[in-house]
């Protein structure tokens, strides 16, 4: 291993105000299955450096990979010499290093798990899913574990080490009935060993993604117009993180790009409403010990009783506006520079029954899962896809309905929401953002929206 001091004095000689470096070593495992044939099958390591030096205020990365310690000195230099002229009172560089340590065990390392039981695992759920309905066309099943180490040297705090792990299992039916072809698709995993993928799991995930696929084969077209929606624990909160979470992040927040932007202490939602986001949850999908810039995760509250109280900061837009890093600095690999990013982002539960929240509409429509969408940060705009919702008459779940959108905006859908479950459903998934994806999951409860208008075919 290389001098990190070293390195890190290289990096302040001239006008850096902080300066890290981020060592990544990883190895993986891909499979992918398509229509009962191995498409892919790749196992994998990836290992490099990545260096930042921040001068007021921009940000000078480079990456690597290579360990060696005059070629990391170089280009250390060359980083701080972009930074302008030397500084008359240098910083100093800490000391000290920190191992992470999680209050939960993984089970069972996939590293130490051969590829040919994993093959087994997706071929047989193949076979699981193909022999539950015969109107599959297709069937697309893709396993993936990571097992990452990260070490991170900083000016500021010292060096920082985080072990890290996920699994992950997607699967994707596409069937056909006459003329109609309709999707259907399903996601589990987290900071889970292999021990996750258990007979219980697997079938409960066949069976939801192959229902789902069942309903929308007969499902109707949904009906047009303004509509009270409740969005289900099962939706797991996409709406949060694409409509609002994205918001909040201080790289939009903090420069204009979003409209939330200088509205810290106001209140911005419904007193019913309140959002945190929460790298330290055992055995999410976006959790973590230190971000990926050293500091510890935490859990950040965002909306208290509907009145904003945070952003998510990275250490440079934190430094820039003389606040605090939340720990949401995060970065794809070594090959990128952090950014402000969620982890796991949640409505907090509230006090209605869910039961109660769907039999108090009259005409409506109830969301189980949302589906890919867009969102302009700027205005607060969106539209998502409904893959799986249903008519709500008179307080009674009713048919299926199909090529479905809902329309809205994240200001206003806070301050409408009138009705909060005592339930939490949540959802995983990989966001992306300014061309880096990284882990992350959402939650939400029952919730009640008045007033949003739903895209369709129908009457």
């Amino acid at each position: 291993m290389f001098n990190e001091k070293r390195i890190l004095e290289a990096l302040m000689e001239r006008s850096g105000v902080y300066a890290d470096i981020y060592i990544d070593e990883r190895a993986y495992t891909l499979i992918q299955l398509e229509s009962g044939r191995v498409e892919k099958l790749e196992r994998g390591e990836d290992a490099g450096v990545g260096l930042r030096v921040i001068t007021p205020w921009k940000s000078y990365y480079a990456s690597t990979n290579s360990f060696d310690e005059s070629h990391l000195a170089d280009l250390a230099g060359q980083l701080s010499r972009y930074g302008g002229d030397r500084a008359e009172g240098a910083a100093g560089i800490a000391g000290g290093e920190q191992e992470s340590a999680y209050p939960f065990s993984i089970g069972s390392d996939p590293g130490g798990v051969a590829v040919e039981d994993k093959l087994v695992l997706v071929k047989n759920f193949d076979s699981l899913v193909r022999g539950m309905e015969r109107r599959i066309t297709q069937v697309r099943v893709m396993y993936r574990d990571t097992r990452q180490n990260v070490r991170i040297a900083t000016t500021s705090e010292g060096i920082k080490n985080d072990s890290r792990m996920q699994v992950v299992l997607t699967v994707l039916l596409v069937g056909r009935d006459g003329g109609g072809m309709q999707t259907s698709y399903e996601a589990v995993g987290g900071f889970y060993g292999f021990d996750l993928f258990t007979g219980e799991l697997m079938e409960g995930l066949a069976q939801r993604t192959v229902k789902r696929l069942q309903g929308l084969l007969a499902a109707r077209e949904a009906p047009r117009g303004m509509k009270t929606v409740v969005l289900a624990s099962e939706a797991g909160g996409t709406m949060i993180h694409e409509a609002i979470g994205h918001g909040l992040e201080a790289d939009l927040a903090m420069e204009g790009l979003s409209c939330y932007k200088g509205l810290l202490g106001s209140e911005i939602a419904s007193p019913l409403v309140s959002v945190v986001d929460d790298a330290t949850l055992p055995h999410m999908r976006g959790t973590y010990a230190f971000d990926d810039e050293g500091v510890p995760s935490e859990r950040t509250v965002l909306v208290e009783k509907g009145v904003l109280k945070n952003y998510l900061f990275d250490r440079f837009h934190a430094m820039k506006h003389s606040m605090a890093s939340t720990g949401n600095g995060r970065r794809e690999s070594y090959r990128f520079r952090p950014i402000p990013r969620m982890s796991n982002t949640m409505i907090l539960p509230g006090g209605d029954d869910p039961e109660k929240i769907v039999a108090s509409v009259d005409d409506g429509v109830l969301v189980v899962k949302m589906g890919g969408g867009q969102v302009d940060t700027v205005r607060g705009d969106f539209v998502f896809e409904i893959s799986e919702g249903y008519i709500i008459e008179k307080g009674t779940v009713g048919p299926m309905i199909k090529n479905a959108t809902m329309m809205g905006n994240g200001l206003k859908v806070l301050r409408d929401i009138d009705m909060v479950g005592t339930d939490l459903g949540f959802g995983i998934g990989t966001c992306g953002k300014d061309g880096q994806g990284v882990p992350v999951a959402d939650a939400q409860p029952t919730l009640r929206i008045p007033g949003i208008i739903v895209g369709g075919r129908g009457g």
